[in-house]
Order: C-alpha cells, then structure tokens, then sequence
C-alpha cells in the first residue's frame, strides 16, 4: 500500500486542484431564429437544424 512520505501542503493541494472547475457550456445562436442553442443540436425554439425543419410546432 502506498503510503506519502509528507504531508501534501495546501499550496500543492490547490494547485493539484486548479484544474478540476467546471467550464460552462458552449452557446450559439441559431440562424433562424437567433435564440441560444447548444452547438450540433436541434434548435429549441424554432426546431431547425442546419437549415432544415426537423421538429414540428407541436413537437416543441
């Protein structure tokens, strides 16, 4: 079993940690209807993507 030598600091602990946030997520717009969408997704509020009509009104 692998036991540390030293106690880890609070500087090295932090740092180790630095990476560890969440980043937030991509938005875009959508080119219809320029509401935010998230990227290679169906838009939520008009229902196109790339163009095209994919979902119904009444689908949303």
């Amino acid at each position: 079993m692998a036991v540390p030598k030293k106690k880890t600091s609070k500087s090295r602990k932090n740092m180790r940690r630095a990476h560890d946030f969440l980043t937030p997520p991509t938005v875009s717009t959508c080119p219809q209807c320029k509401a935010p969408k998230l990227p290679h997704c169906v838009c939520p509020s008009c229902g196109t993507y790339k163009g095209r009509q994919v979902l119904k009104a009444e689908e949303l």
